[in-house]
């Protein structure tokens, strides 16, 4: 099998140095991930675009989607990094493993947007009509419904793209398995 490397800064174009100045200024470092990406002139910037856009979720919100389809797709270095941002956006360890098993038992809106998360990347966006009411009935609205789509398959094109490269993680490293022993 082919392998991929972490380009440096050097081995990237012009155009994806910058944006590796940038990530650096604001994250302190380039996510192996993303520098993978930068193995093509346009796709990391065309993916930052993607997650740099505008929704109408909170950060919290956004993690709930990240942990519950990345633990669907199994991708260890999403899990891994989703973890680490849950926790700097408030989740316990707890909460994080009841969202990767696409459940908020400790809040009842995130419950219902960890459901549906779940259901659609499992079921590849053929959502279930209950679980799609009960988000609504939660109070999140059909923009909403087309927000968290757009970020399925954000956090899809990084759990496919991680499966793809198997490049090293960077983030404290959780196992895959640890939902199935815990929740």
């Amino acid at each position: 099998m082919s392998t991929f490397n972490v380009p440096t800064k050097n081995e990237v174009s012009e155009n994806n140095q910058a944006i590796f100045n940038q990530l650096e200024k604001g994250l302190g470092f380039v996510p192996n991930l993303y520098a993978t990406f930068a193995h093509s002139e346009t796709a990391l910037a065309n993916f930052l675009a993607i997650g740099n856009g505008k929704t109408s979720f909170s950060a919290k919100e956004k993690e709930v989607i990240n942990l519950a389809v990345s633990q669907v797709n199994e991708c260890v270095y999403c899990l891994s990094a989703h973890t680490a941002i849950g926790k700097m956006n408030g989740f316990t360890a707890n909460q994080i493993l009841e969202l990767r098993a696409g459940t908020a038992s400790f809040d009842s809106k995130l419950d219902a947007l960890a459901k549906f998360a779940r259901n659609i990347a499992l079921n590849r966006g053929a959502t279930d009509p209950t679980i799609l009411e009960n988000l609504l009935e939660q109070g999140y609205t059909k923009g909403n419904v087309a927000d968290a789509v757009i970020l399925v398959g954000e956090i899809t094109i990084t759990n496919y793209f991680h499966r793809t490269t198997e490049v090293p993680v960077d983030f404290p490293v959780v196992a895959v398995a640890d939902i199935l022993e815990t929740v």
